[in-house]
């Protein structure tokens, strides 16, 4: 292999893991000792909060608020400029909120 295709093959492999892990949020989130709590875990909600508003995770917490059954996952999803907030319920898997993050976000 010339010296040119292994520095090309291992930038690759490099941008590979870097894609991998922007998009994997952190696998601790505020909230996370309601948990025990919820009939929905946080894999499921992610997937139903990126369904509902596709892009990138920034943040993500477990809280509880009126609403649904009180007990919610929210949700900032970034795409582009915009950060949308998206609220799932922890019991029932449905959307509570899906709308454009404020100036003054929680």
């Amino acid at each position: 292999m010339t010296m040119m295709r292994k520095l090309n093959t291992t930038i690759a492999g490099g941008v590979a893991i870097a894609l991998a892990m922007a998009t994997l949020p952190a696998s601790a989130y505020t909230g996370q000792k309601l948990a025990k709590h919820a009939k929905v875990s946080i894999a499921e909600a992610r997937a139903i909060a990126l369904k509902a508003h596709p892009g990138k995770i920034t943040d993500e917490e477990l809280e509880r608020e009126k609403g649904g059954s009180g007990l919610r996952y929210s949700f900032d999803i970034k795409r582009g400029a915009v950060t949308q907030e998206v609220g799932v319920d922890a019991h029932s898997g449905r959307v509570l909120e899906n709308k454009k993050e404020g100036p003054h976000p929680d």
